[in-house]
């Protein structure tokens, strides 16, 4: 004989199997052959479409009270040096710039875009992450992208930091007065 306490746990087990097998059993993104095995590349490929959240920002205290960019010297740098190249996305909130694909001839088989996370609000050199991707296209739809790791991702680091400690300087300086 089933005992009444028996009798539930089996007709909760069915009620649960059989919401879950009439939602057809599709869970948005678990097909795994639409998306890259190696984490690396979907990190890259995440940042690079403006996609992803942190932790620490969703338990966050702050609530309603929101910081501007104009305030942030770093992040006014980074937009002043970075200035001629068009952007791709802007997200304050998440610490992120990334710009279009650039090339500074339009015939030209090769371009750069670029990406800079803010890892800080305080200026020092390890408050960005910067990385600089180039694109050589043989044809329009034949390209090889890859991330550069020469000089231009240090030029540019060095520039923002510096524009910002005069940005900083500046605001001192008045709040001085």
């Amino acid at each position: 004989m089933i005992s009444f306490k028996n009798l539930n746990i089996t007709l909760l087990l069915l009620i649960s199997s059989t919401l879950l097998v009439s939602c057809g059993g599709k869970f948005p993104g678990a097909d795994a052959r639409k998306y890259d095995v190696d984490p690396k590349k979907r990190v890259a490929k995440n940042l690079e479409e403006g996609r992803g959240f942190r932790f620490s920002e969703v338990n966050s205290p702050r609530g309603g009270v929101f910081e501007f960019a104009s305030s942030n010297e770093l992040w006014r740098a980074s937009l002043d040096t970075i200035d001629f190249i068009p952007l791709a996305s802007v997200n304050y909130s998440g610490g992120i710039i990334i710009t279009d694909w650039y090339s500074t001839d339009q015939n030209s088989n090769e371009s750069i875009k670029i990406s800079i996370r803010f890892l800080t609000n305080e200026i020092r050199s390890d408050a960005l992450d910067i990385k600089v991707f180039n694109k050589k296209c043989v044809t329009q739809s034949n390209c090889i992208t890859s991330e550069k790791e020469d000089g231009i991702k240090n030029e540019l680091k060095q520039k923002i930091l510096k524009t910002a400690a005069i940005y900083e300087k500046e605001k001192n300086d008045k709040k001085k007065k």
